[in-house]
């Protein structure tokens, strides 16, 4: 059985986290504490939620953990797109963040709906 760090929205997800940590060092200071300290563990929140997911005894708790997830990568994109309209990241900052978050965003829809009859991936 394959390990949840093996799927490939684990792995996606884990690198957007490390450049969203990486995007937001930047942030002015009235907004790092918030915003920033917000935006990051949103990001972190989505792998995981992934990896407790996987820890749980059945498909129903996984499943219910990545729609946690996809929720987590949602609130991201907005935070992402508030940071950008407050002049704290570039534009091309959250267009390619954006980007790979809404990639997780589907990719994160498609294992949740493949768990319904599957076993699932568990933690090392």
């Amino acid at each position: 059985m394959r390990s949840v760090e093996d799927l490939e929205v684990f792995k996606l997800a884990h690198q957007l986290a490390l450049k969203t940590y990486a995007a937001t060092k930047t942030f002015p200071k009235e907004v790092l504490f918030g915003l920033g300290d917000q935006t990051r563990r949103a990001a972190g929140s989505v792998g995981m939620n992934l990896m407790e997911g996987a820890m749980r005894l059945g498909s129903r708790e996984y499943r219910q953990f990545v729609g946690i997830a996809r929720g987590s990568a949602g609130e991201v994109c907005y935070r992402l797109l508030l940071a950008r309209d407050l002049n704290s990241i570039s534009n091309e900052a959250y267009q390619e963040l954006q980007s790979g978050y809404d990639r997780v965003i589907q990719m994160l829809l498609r294992l949740s709906q493949s768990l319904t009859d599957k076993p699932r991936p568990r933690s090392r």
